[in-house]
């Protein structure tokens, strides 16, 4: 009886055991689907951002090239400098405030226009009508835009550099990160909070425009609770706030479209606007918030006297006089020593290009940024070109240079060299230095203030940077945004330093959420996420990182396309036997060393190249699934593929000389387009082959062409793309 006893228990055990050995397989089974899964989120927002910051030193490298020209050329293939002065030096207008004023109401609004019509000052209901006009798709008439920005503009001379707020006069204070023209988010953050007023105030920390089609709107939106609520509401300045940086990011080209007839008039304003947006604000005098970050060479005090208004483009270096940067010498020796007391440093205090800064032996040395290795050095830069050394036919010119702090004049004097400190900087350099590190600086974990390698302008900042700026003003924790973040938050610096995004799905639907920060009296914030999404909510986990990682991997692909003559050149140095195979390693190693994005190139080649049956990598392979499209009949191979790969560049040069933004250039204005990106690039292009080209895109024969046009000849394909528009 005991042993039937005994077998009966030990029978009933065994069900339970092999539910426990299930339960833990499927338990380890979620949690790597679960690891592979966050992997792969992971490397694909990594793909997304170094793309977005290459994309931003590009813009950079551009900017230094045409204040270059600008400050050292008097002519350039007889009027170069002539058609970019307008677009980097302020705008000049000789009319009067008053006559200014009075020239916007004069202009007539039709009777068929049917969206909201303002009246200033503005009330309750115009904001209302703004914020319905716009969920319904409606367009604000040029009129009432140039009106809202004029009175804007007067509104902001009077303000501060710096703001100062107290919450005893409300119960939170609401801060907002980047927006970047996402409508749909700031409407969703009113509906959540609450709109502006004096009960519920309001932090903009920057970045309103571009990227999204609806930048526009978010600028009116803006501007007018701006008006509205001029104690409550509150806008600092971003790095976007920038009309050079528009022109990239797509403000301009969304304002010309929706402003066809005041669209010159609305960007002229708006860069006085830009520039006289506060560029910081403080809290209970215990919370700063900036839109990048700090240096170790912040000061809050100086930034308060900073003339903010004259720095229209942080990417517009101050010009230098050549007496600041000459030590002349009046002794006896020959001019061919005296030559050698000029500076010659090609980044400014020692800030170097990402691409200097972490692959020094894969750059030519023409066009590279030198820089010491101490991280004390803080003041902001604009760097030269990138330059691979594997057989690119870029040769850039030379940037605008500043000396480094550590550099030393050498004097020729009595027959001998004597060394003497650098001149103290003009007052007008140190202000663009304050403003660029608040727009562009971003935190890292080390101690130190280094380049910002990644971005190419502004800084990073260590915790010791933040704990000294914060100790030195009584401050208790510094909020910023500038950087997507997936949980639309981050905290670093143990927990001094936040960084608040509220731009949703910003690389592609479903990549990150968006937030928002509630700050009251006790000073300790409250975090709120939304994420705005008419398909989001209906994918799984899985479809949604799949979604990311599909776009993502589409870009890095058309980037590797991009340099394709680049790679084929490097990889064949490894494959000397011409079998179309290297190993992983070699790959990896050509890959980060062409395109330098910092990226975990292992891990991502089985979704860019095939291996071999040996166990190497097929490097064709890179490129099969992108094929190019249609290009114009003159244009080589070679040009086609740098024309792909500078397109955003050729069509910004495009851009400022086509001055009516109607989409067309004459002939004559083609050629100094291609003139200004063959000097820019050091692209020969000769005379024949523009001319030829000029004829080809010339459909109509009528003496004018069509750049979106030609733009259009020089994209790329990706197949599976279109064999899945086939099968749909």
């Amino acid at each position: 009886m005991g042993c039937g006893t005994s077998i009966a228990v030990e029978n009933q055990a065994r069900p339970s055991e092999t539910a426990l050995k299930a339960a833990i397989l499927i338990q380890r089974w979620y949690r790597r689907y679960v690891a592979r899964l966050e992997m792969r989120r992971h490397y694909t927002w990594n793909i997304f951002q170094s793309i977005e910051y290459a994309g931003e030193q590009d813009q950079l490298q551009l900017s230094s090239f045409f204040s270059f020209m600008l400050d050292n050329f008097t002519q350039m293939n007889e009027n170069g400098p002539d058609l970019i002065s307008h677009f980097l030096d302020s705008v000049v207008d000789p009319l009067t405030e008053e006559v200014r004023q009075l020239k916007y109401e004069e202009i007539v609004v039709p009777e068929s226009y049917s969206g909201p019509r303002l009246s200033f000052p503005l009330s309750v209901t115009d904001t209302n009508a703004l914020l319905s006009a716009f969920k319904e798709e409606q367009t604000l008439h040029g009129k009432y835009v140039l009106q809202l920005l004029y009175e804007t503009k007067m509104f902001l001379k009077q303000m501060p550099n710096v703001i100062y707020l107290s919450t005893s006069y409300a119960k939170e204070i609401t801060i907002c990160g980047d927006l970047h023209g996402r409508l749909d988010d700031l409407l969703l953050i009113f509906y959540k909070n609450g709109l502006p007023s004096a009960e519920n105030p309001y932090i903009f920390n920057g970045d309103f425009v571009d990227r999204g089609k609806k930048s526009t709107e978010i600028i009116i939106i803006l501007f007018a609770f701006l008006l509205l609520y001029p104690d409550h509401m509150h806008l600092n300045r971003g790095n976007h706030e920038d009309h050079i940086m528009n022109l990239r990011y797509g403000f301009t080209k969304e304002v010309m479209q929706k402003y066809k007839t005041h669209g010159r008039e609305i960007l002229q304003l708006l860069q006085d606007v830009f520039s006289l947006l506060p560029l910081a604000t403080v809290i209970d005098n215990k919370v700063l918030i900036v839109h990048g970050g700090i240096s170790d060479k912040t000061d809050l005090d100086f930034l308060s006297t900073v003339e903010r208004h004259k720095v229209k483009s942080a990417l517009r270096l101050p010009k230098r006089s050549i007496d600041h940067l000459n030590v002349r010498s009046c002794s006896r020796t020959s001019s061919r020593h005296s030559r050698r007391s000029r500076l010659d440093s090609p980044c400014s205090s020692g800030r170097t290009s990402r691409a200097s800064q972490r692959r020094k032996k894969h750059f030519t040395k023409q066009g590279s940024c030198t820089s010491s290795s101490s991280s004390s050095s803080s003041s902001s830069s604009m760097c030269s070109p990138r330059v691979s050394s594997w057989n690119t036919p870029r040769r850039p010119p030379s940037s605008p240079s500043l000396p480094s702090p550590t550099d030393v004049l050498q004097v020729p004097f009595l027959d001998s060299f004597v060394s003497l400190e650098p001149p103290e900087l003009p007052r007008e350099e140190l202000e663009w230095q304050q403003v660029v590190d608040i727009l562009w600086s971003d935190p890292k974990n080390q101690n130190g203030c280094s380049p910002n390698s990644f971005r190419g302008g502004g800084c990073y900042f260590g915790p010791d940077v933040t704990q000294a700026l914060l100790q030195k003003h009584g401050l208790c924790l510094l909020i910023r945004s500038h950087e997507c973040k997936q949980e639309g938050y981050e905290l670093c610096h143990n927990g001094q330093v936040i960084t608040i995004f509220s731009a949703s799905n910003y690389y592609e639907e479903g990549s990150n959420r968006g937030a928002y920060i509630k700050l009251g009296p006790e000073l300790v914030p409250r975090f709120f996420q939304y994420q705005v999404s008419r398909s989001t909510r209906k994918l799984t986990l899985h479809q949604r990182v799949r979604v990311a990682e599909g776009s993502a991997l589409r870009a890095l692909k058309e980037k590797l396309y991009a340099h394709r003559s680049e790679l084929m050149a490097a990889f064949q140095q490894y494959d000397i036997d011409n079998t179309g195979r290297i190993s992983t390693g070699d790959w990896t190693q050509v890959v980060e060393s062409v395109l330098r994005l910092d990226l975990p190139w292992r891990t991502l080649r089985p979704r860019l190249a095939r291996l071999s049956a040996d166990g190497n990598v097929e490097y064709e392979s890179c490129f099969e699934d992108i094929s190019p499209g249609e290009p114009i009949p003159p244009v080589t191979p070679n040009l086609a593929e740098t024309l792909y790969r500078y397109r955003t560049d050729l069509e910004i040069i495009f851009n400022i000389i086509d001055k009516d933004h109607s989409g067309q250039i004459s002939i004559e204005e083609f050629r100094q387009t291609w003139k200004l990106f063959s000097s820019h690039l050091g692209v020969a292009v000769n005379d024949q082959t523009i001319d030829d080209m000029a004829r080809s895109i010339d459909f109509n024969k009528d003496g004018s062409i069509d750049f979106n046009e030609f733009l259009e000849a020089f994209r790329v394909v990706h197949k599976l793309d279109v064999k899945e528009q086939q099968q749909g």
